[in-house]
């Protein structure tokens, strides 16, 4: 089989399996339908997404490094047969619990088909052409999240709320028959033994530092004790897990990458990015239901813009980065961002509510550009070796961004409320202003980290990231 075939077929393997990730934002419209079906309270709706999303954040470190030894392809494999297991029982379940165990399920799947994703991606083409990879992977990832919502829609009005999990189960089977065809990358690592008590300290300790983040809402309340619970076991975890990546042989994930401060600036920054861009995702849609007149197919349109902004860049960006150093595009993805997030809280939605459609798709470009010259940096500065960590770090920081938004973000939203409050406005007024505020917040504080990193020029305009 000449290579362009096989290049090709790994390509259509490779986006199809990525996209049955992101394509779970398919599953945000079916919570109604969900919670109703199961006779439960819509808060409830919470632990669908919990039991998925830690799973998955927990458990992308560790498949990542399986790649690296023992084969990516095999771990992408095992993870679609996962996935497609899962979406099965998800349709099949007759309770509640039974759903929560399967999204659990989901979540192993996931994790194992989207740790090694970027790294098989980027191994598709020679290295003078990762910058290429990495858009196409940007490209895939922001249509799956694009896709979603209108797709579940329409399937939901069609039968019910399981085939925004059933649908997904032929893009998973293809993906699965391709992947077959495609040839194992050779293994760079060297087998060594694999440090289990590393991935295990590390799953624990990701799982009680999300869970801490989710719990940040209940500071002050009579569940506060919960943060200090597991913020308490994430230290403990943190500390084994430090303790034995010092000591053993092959580590999960090598420490010394840390003292590199561009590694350190730039993942920090992949945090702060996702947990910002959340709100247009999270806060908008409360608006639209609260305050817009308009029909849902609108509302739809008003939200994928964003993802269509992301899904442009990741088209274009192979090539920017080509003619620019990716730690410029990093910086400039960042600014754009936060200018499109304060744009979007400058637009008076009482006035005019298509006036924030060009900042949403402005924060859209942005986020694009960030997504694939972050990727783009972190395989740069991590070993051939370790593609499959480095790929998961890059994952794992955009999960750990968008639970962080979940919780500050309505932290943010109700304490702004509050003070909005005792000003003596009507109800959608101090909503109106409140919805202003938190976009001039998020989009602020993406500006005020690239002003504080200006204190290291060189981090963003050096020649390159070392």
């Amino acid at each position: 089989m000449n290579q362009p075939l096989i290049r090709y077929i790994g390509l259509i393997s490779i986006s199809t399996g990525v996209m049955i990730g992101p394509l779970d934002t398919s599953v945000n419209i079916a919570f109604p339908h969900i919670v109703a079906d199961f006779d439960q309270p819509m808060k409830m709706t919470q632990w669908v997404v919990i039991c998925y999303v830690l799973t998955y954040a927990s458990l992308m470190l560790v498949f990542g490094k399986l790649g690296d030894l023992y084969g990516q392809r095999r771990i992408f494999f095992l993870g679609l047969v996962a996935s497609i297991f899962a979406l099965a029982l998800i349709s099949l379940a007759d309770s509640f619990n039974a759903l929560l165990f399967f999204r659990f399920l989901q979540g192993v799947g996931i994790g194992l088909v989207t740790s090694v994703a970027p790294a098989m991606m980027i191994s598709l083409y020679p290295e003078e052409k990762r910058s290429h990879a990495v858009g196409l992977f940007t490209l895939f990832f922001a249509l799956g999240g694009l896709l979603g919502p209108i797709i579940g829609g329409v399937l939901i009005d069609l039968f019910d709320w399981k085939a925004v999990f059933w649908f997904r189960i032929p893009i998973a089977f293809l993906s699965l028959i391709l992947i077959v065809a495609t040839p194992e990358q050779p293994i760079e690592s060297k087998r060594a033994n694999f440090d289990w008590i590393g991935a295990i300290s590390l799953v624990f300790f990701l799982v009680a530092c999300l869970l801490t983040i989710n719990q940040l809402h209940n500071i002050g309340g009579k569940e506060a004790w919960l943060v200090l619970l597991y913020a308490s076991i994430a230290i403990i975890f943190i500390y084994i897990f430090i303790r034995q990546e010092r000591r053993t042989e092959d580590p999960i994930l090598n420490l010394t990458m840390f003292r590199n401060i561009n590694f350190v600036v730039i993942n920090i920054a992949s945090c702060l990015l996702y947990s910002a861009t959340f709100s247009v995702i999270l806060i908008i849609p409360f608006f639209l239901y609260k305050s817009a007149n308009i029909s849902i197919n609108e509302a739809g349109f008003i939200l994928s813009i964003g993802f269509i902004g992301t899904s442009i860049a990741g088209l274009i960006s192979g090539k920017l980065i080509g003619k620019f150093k990716s730690n410029h595009m990093s910086f400039s993805g960042i600014l754009i961002t936060g200018i499109g997030l304060c744009l979007i809280g400058y637009a008076d939605p009482s006035v005019n509510l298509y006036w924030m459609i060009p900042a949403i798709f402005l924060q859209g470009i942005g986020t694009g550009l960030f997504q694939s010259s972050y990727l783009f940096t972190i395989t740069g500065l991590l070993p051939v070796s370790q593609r499959g960590v480095s790929g998961s770090i890059v994952m794992l920081t955009r999960t750990i961004g968008v639970v962080s938004g979940v919780s500050l973000l309505t932290l943010g939203f109700a304490w702004l409320n509050k003070i909005n409050h005792e000003t003596g406005l009507h109800s959608e007024e101090i909503f109106n202003k409140s919805f202003q505020q938190i976009f001039i917040l998020a989009g602020g504080v993406l500006l005020l980290f690239l002003l504080a990193t200006m204190t290291r020029p060189t981090i963003w305009f050096g020649k390159r990231f070392k």
